[in-house]
């Protein structure tokens, strides 16, 4: 049997991310919501942390331009295998980058970015969290907006099942008949504090009975409340124009499975702007 353990590198996560999320039926929960954000904006579209595509090809078949930028370059070999299958006029919407979330500059506004799917949970610190909020707000025209989502934490489950491997997901491996994956995932640890929680994520293949191959990726996720996450945005001088608490547009409320935000560049009043500055009393 074959074994392979990566740390953080996406080179096990990213050839079966496409076919494992696929399983889940992900694109059915939040691509509709996406897809209209997108729309909605007229183009172009910024994705930041687009991953192998799965929302970035979509937005593209739709008749948009969008810009995806990613620093993994396993997930952006996927993407542009994936892309060269697409049709011309598709290709032509897409233009990709290799680049941090927290720093890099494309020299250019859009009127939509979004970070779907969770990536803004791979910021660990408050400084990195307000750097990535920075680096969208930068790409933001006028009255451009940001989309993105994160998981509503069920605090009651977050130290549960710690060291206990779950089966997830099974697929098909259609690049070899009659092999299935399997995947599963293991919670290993969780910081109160720093509000981050690790685990591994264990890809095994079988032909039949027989485990043929064995890969583990760790993964590590920050998990955020709702103050927490408006004192972040905040910061980064982003306010919210809307909010959800499922991709369906249900209210943000103590039933929510999500939280989702579509936010703008704060609008700063006449009276605080520089020269107009009202000094509160007292201070």
């Amino acid at each position: 049997m074959e074994i392979a353990d990566h740390r953080n590198s996406y080179e096990i996560l990213a050839p079966h991310y496409d076919a494992a999320y696929a399983a889940l039926n992900r694109s059915a929960v939040d691509l509709p919501f996406y897809l209209d954000q997108a729309k909605q904006s007229g183009g172009p579209v910024l994705e930041i942390a687009c991953g192998t595509g799965r929302i970035l090809l979509e937005i593209a078949r739709a008749g948009i331009a969008i810009d995806g930028v990613d620093n993994s370059p396993s997930m952006l070999r996927v993407l542009r295998a994936s892309l060269e299958r697409e049709a011309p006029d598709v290709r032509k919407r897409v233009a990709i980058h290799e680049g941090d979330m927290r720093s890099f500059r494309l020299q250019k506004t859009y009127p939509l970015a979004i970070i779907p799917f969770r990536p803004f949970q791979h910021m660990h610190t408050v400084p990195d969290q307000v750097a990535a909020l920075k680096t969208a707000a930068a790409h933001l025209q006028e009255h451009g907006c940001l989309a993105l989502d994160v998981f509503y934490p069920k605090f009651e489950l977050l130290t549960q099942g710690i060291g206990e491997e779950k089966l997830e997901l099974e697929w098909a491996d259609e690049s070899v008949p009659g092999r299935i994956v399997r995947r599963y995932f293991r919670r290993d640890s969780v910081d109160k504090i720093q509000q981050v929680f690790t685990g591994t994520f264990i890809f095994r293949t079988y032909e039949g009975d027989n485990l043929v191959r064995e890969e583990m990726e760790s993964v590590r996720l920050s998990y955020y409340t709702y103050p927490h996450l408006r004192a972040l945005f905040l910061l980064a001088g982003l306010e919210p124009v809307e909010e959800y608490g499922s991709f369906s547009k249900a209210p943000l409320d103590n039933s929510a499975t999500e939280m989702i935000f579509v936010l703008r560049k704060q609008v700063v009043a006449p009276s605080r702007r520089r020269g107009n500055h009202r000094r509160v009393p007292g201070n």
